[in-house]
């Protein structure tokens, strides 16, 4: 497992995740395809916030599970969270947000949210 360092654009919203991170998925739904977001999830002993979370604001839409968090200045969404299949709490990680990780090395899995 590698700590990777994360930020949106400002950095103003700054992260860690530790994780084993070699594929990837591209979700088609309405918000993850139009805002290119490329995600790893991670349990929540995995991530760890560095910053205020009050510098983000919260946007949920559809079924309102999935807290969908973007920097209030720069606009950048880092990052999710909601609950995984198994109930446990999930981080949504975008990966492009990530530091030192070359995103030519992974696998993309396309995904249908678009279909939920």
């Amino acid at each position: 497992m590698k700590t990777y360092t994360g930020s949106c654009h400002c950095g103003k919203v700054k992260f860690e995740v530790t994780a084993d991170i070699k594929s990837v998925i591209s979700c088609n739904c309405s918000i993850c395809y139009k805002r290119g977001l490329l995600l790893a999830f991670v349990k929540a002993d995995q991530f760890k916030l560095q910053t205020d979370e009050n510098l983000q604001t919260d946007y949920r839409f559809h079924a309102m599970k999935i807290h969908h968090l973007f920097c209030k200045d720069c606009g950048v969404e880092a990052y999710g969270k909601g609950n995984g299949p198994d109930g446990s709490a999930t981080y949504a990680v975008n990966v492009r947000c990530l530091d030192d990780l070359d995103l030519e090395t992974l696998t993309i899995t396309p995904f249908d949210g678009k279909s939920l």
